[in-house]
């Protein structure tokens, strides 16, 4: 058992240091968009990409039926103005921080119905 330990430590390890960069809401690996290339080249945006998709997937989880529907389509149409926005870092920091604020709005929902 003692031997077995440093090995899965080492595999742990080695297996963290291969996994590809990815941003939460997509994997960069598979990046062809000049919006999603961006992304994933500047941290910035990629930690905005990451705080978005967990206020997006909480807000989801947290609405009913009608409610999850708009979300959704308005998700929908901001990936498409995001894509609008190309390369463009000062662009796609706008779009990000106008989505979270949305996102960040949904939340205050979700607070109001505490305590939990």
């Amino acid at each position: 058992m003692r031997r077995l330990i440093p090995v899965v430590v080492l595999t742990a390890v080695c297996a963290a240091g291969a996994a590809p960069a990815a941003a939460a809401s997509f994997d960069c690996r598979k990046a062809r968009t000049a919006d999603e290339k961006a992304i994933c080249a500047e941290r910035s945006l990629n930690d905005k990409d990451v705080r978005m998709d967990v206020l997006y997937g909480i807000n989801k989880h947290t609405l009913a039926m009608g409610g999850r529907g708009a979300l959704m389509d308005r998700q929908q149409q901001w990936l498409r103005d995001r894509r609008a926005c190309g390369s463009s870092k000062a662009c796609l920091n706008r779009a990000y921080d106008q989505r979270l604020g949305e996102l960040e709005n949904g939340m205050q929902r979700i607070y109001q119905q505490g305590p939990f």
